[in-house]
């Protein structure tokens, strides 16, 4: 019976230090989660002295709406030579990618590049170093929206740490970032983007770890 009683309490001491570990880890996470959510750049951010930077290349990743518009209008002020698209689906050329967005292709359209092979943030950032190395151009704007911003920027350094990229986020309006908790639908995509952030940054620092 002593035998019974003592592993009985080496059981109980063993789940209580799983639970307060998993207690300390949830606390983290969420701690983690309100940080990422108060990180995220909120207008005026976008009017920032770096928008109106001058850089080699402006850089849209599709997915989202007011991005292209967004490129397009960079693009159209002077702010870089060249805009690629990165992401988009098959058959979608720039001509008609301009009439889409309301443009006059005879404006820009020798200056736009359209990359159809990404379907993740991990392939954007491929897709645009390739792109990037064939122009030789060292500096960029990245255009996508303010949510998505810090994973693609770790992305980006990951793959081309040698490039200089100017984060041009844009702010949705259909992402509540005040009182986000309240909105199931900015809640359920911030935690999402979150949890994959994490996840790419777990991958950045075991690639830093390898290299040093």
């Amino acid at each position: 019976m002593a035998r019974v009683g003592s592993r009985r309490v080496r059981l109980a001491r063993s789940l209580g230090r799983l639970l307060a570990v998993g207690l300390v880890a949830g606390l983290a996470w969420a701690g983690g989660l309100v940080w990422f959510a108060n990180a995220i750049p909120r207008p005026p951010a976008e009017e920032s002295a770096d928008a109106t930077r001058p850089t080699d290349a402006i850089v849209v990743l599709t997915g989202g709406s007011g991005r292209l518009g967004t490129g397009l209008d960079l693009l159209t002020a002077g702010r870089a030579r060249k805009l690629f698209v990165s992401g988009v689906y098959e058959g979608l050329d720039v001509q008609e990618l301009l009439r889409k967005s309301r443009q006059s292709p005879s404006d820009i359209e020798c200056c736009i590049t359209l990359g159809y092979s990404a379907d993740s943030t991990i392939g954007n950032a491929y897709e645009t170093a390739d792109w990037l190395r064939e122009q030789g151009f060292r500096s960029m704007r990245l255009v996508t929206a303010n949510y998505h911003m810090k994973r693609s920027l770790l992305e980006f350094r990951m793959v081309i740490p040698d490039v200089e990229v100017v984060p041009h986020p844009v702010a949705s309006p259909n992402v509540h970032l005040e009182d986000w908790w309240k909105w199931p639908g900015t809640a359920s995509l911030l935690v999402t983007e979150y949890n994959k952030y994490l996840l790419t940054l777990l991958r950045y620092e075991l690639e830093m770890l390898l290299e040093s």
